[in-house]
């Protein structure tokens, strides 16, 4: 019984890892629409601070959604292979991100678009923030919930 506790708390602790990863890379995404629109060098500090602390979490569901299948197929590697530096989920959170570039982003038209260059490193960016935030919560201890200590006979 205690492995299957041992499992569903190693859920637990990938989801809220995801969870954080997610808000991190919405976060960072904000703050850089914020710069790129004018708005963080009129608007006092305050308005920046709640701006961010209401729409964040909105984005973040977005990047939660959109990077949900390449960013489990990089927790289930991790976890498999038991890897628990931080810059594997660097560059984890960079090929997640140029995946939902590749998958969601590409050949779209209009504002979005912007010059293209941009978007694409700003999206980037978020990748590698959310894949060190998911280090931080769920990433150093990955794999130990596989780890099996032989039977006696």
């Amino acid at each position: 019984m205690s492995s299957v506790f041992a499992y569903l708390t190693r859920f637990a602790v990938i989801l809220f890892g995801y969870v954080v990863a997610s808000l991190a890379a919405a976060a960072f995404l904000n703050l850089l629409l914020l710069g790129a629109v004018g708005f963080a060098e009129e608007a006092p500090a305050d308005a920046v601070t709640m701006s961010v602390a209401v729409t964040a979490p909105f984005l973040a569901m977005l990047v939660a959604y959109y990077a949900f299948v390449p960013a489990m197929a990089v927790i289930l590697v991790s976890e498999i292979l038991g890897k628990r530096d931080w810059l594997f989920h660097a560059i984890g959170g960079a090929g997640v991100a140029l995946c939902v570039i590749v998958l969601s982003f590409m050949g779209l038209e209009g504002p979005l678009a912007g010059d293209g260059y941009s978007f694409v490193a700003a999206v980037i960016g978020a990748g590698i923030v959310g894949g060190i935030a998911y280090w931080l919560v769920a990433g150093r201890s990955a794999g130990r919930g596989l780890e099996r200590v032989a039977d006696p006979d």
